[in-house]
């Protein structure tokens, strides 16, 4: 199924344009440059048949060896007992449907309407995508993963307890709230202890020798294949990808969001060595993918001037928000962002085997960090 299918009533009763998560033009350039990933919507209406909720989902094929990080061990001794008691296939991965987006940290898959019971809708929600699965037969789904939700939505989110589904919690996502009184990135190192002031300094020091440039509609596809190349050499130290990113998905982006897309290429000698990309959406921005030269990343302190150029987004665009996402966890924290934790929800569709999904998931816990804490004062 095709987003161009939806009715056009969906987007507007909704109010979906006010996210651009949900914009039309986004799940669109989604869906065009991930042809390895099947695409599907469920909108339900209300007793006067008008829209009350939208959710996005993707079928994906989960690899176990894609967790790198601590819960590598584990991982492969589920695959390994998994498969000898016949609960998982002998095919190399899981056919996992995702309700939610399978490329961003948050509450980006499911919208729902204010003047609903979102808790009952929830759990409206669960049931249709069981019964479209259990529809049709070549879909062949293993499990079911609906994400991701911040503390405050679990009351509603854990509904979906009703429908066997077990709640489980993996990295949380970084998020720097900014001061109202930063109103330039002085103003964000003043706000430093003196420690952490004088590492950004020396940070900001090493990295003077890099060439920045800000990708545009008219160069950010001679820049794909670089780019390409140092995300790979990210993705393949991530600790847990439920895909890879398509990165020529960007070229529609910029077309299509305007300004709100932000991504910049770094050099040294005229090579590129990192880029950035984020997304302004609201009065907030996204941190999304990025890729680093890792033979060069400490020498030019690569990686630490990406966070402080996002922080100076931020700060010029007047947000409020700032979402690093997952992933160097403790890094981030020393420029100060704090953990929001994010709970997803799993079910097998087997029910014998998700008995079994449920004890597994309390071995499941996020990689300790130690954190920092940068600030003088609470940021207001």
């Amino acid at each position: 199924m095709s987003v161009d299918e939806i009715p056009s009533k969906v987007w507007s009763y909704l109010n979906a344009y006010k996210n651009i998560y949900f914009k039309k033009s986004f799940l669109k350039s989604i869906e065009d440059n991930h042809k390895n990933l099947d695409f599907f919507y469920v909108v339900l209406l209300d007793e006067a048949e008008n829209p009350k909720c939208f959710g996005t989902i993707q079928i994906v094929d989960f690899y176990f060896e894609t967790v790198k990080n601590d819960l590598e061990w584990f991982a492969k001794r589920v695959k390994e007992f998994g498969q000898k008691l016949k609960l998982f296939p002998k095919k190399k991965s899981l056919k996992i449907l995702i309700c939610g987006n399978t490329f961003v940290s948050g509450e980006h898959g499911i919208l729902i309407t204010e003047h609903c019971d979102k808790k009952q809708t929830i759990k409206e929600l669960a049931k249709a995508i069981l019964n479209y699965v259990n529809t049709i037969d070549q879909l062949q789904i293993d499990a079911f993963l609906i994400k991701d939700f911040s503390n405050e939505s679990l009351s509603i989110t854990n509904k979906l307890k009703d429908y066997n589904y077990h709640p489980f919690s993996v990295e949380p996502n970084m998020v720097l709230h900014l001061d109202e009184n930063w109103h330039s990135f002085e103003d964000y190192l003043q706000a430093l202890k003196t420690k952490f002031r004088v590492k950004a300094k020396k940070a900001i020091k090493l990295s003077e020798n890099l060439t920045v440039k800000i990708a545009t509609n008219d160069t950010i596809e001679a820049l794909l294949p670089e780019m390409e190349k140092l995300y790979l050499k990210v993705a393949k130290n991530a600790s847990f990808n439920l895909s890879d990113f398509n990165l020529n998905t960007y070229k529609d982006l910029m077309n299509h969001i305007d300004n709100n897309y932000q991504i910049r290429a770094y050099y040294v000698e005229g090579k590129m060595v990192g880029f950035m990309s984020g997304l302004i959406n609201q009065k907030k921005l996204d941190a999304h993918f990025v890729g680093i030269d890792y033979r060069v990343n400490k020498e030019f302190a690569i990686y630490q001037r990406m966070l402080y150029d996002y922080i100076k987004i931020a700060i010029e665009n007047n947000l409020t928000t700032l979402n690093f996402g997952r992933t160097a966890s403790e890094i981030k924290s020393s420029v100060g962002a704090i953990p929001q934790d994010l709970t997803m929800y799993l079910r097998h569709k087997k029910s014998i085997t998700n008995k079994l999904v449920k004890l597994l998931l309390t071995k499941v816990q996020p990689t300790p960090f130690r954190q920092n804490f940068p600030f003088k004062k609470v940021p207001q």
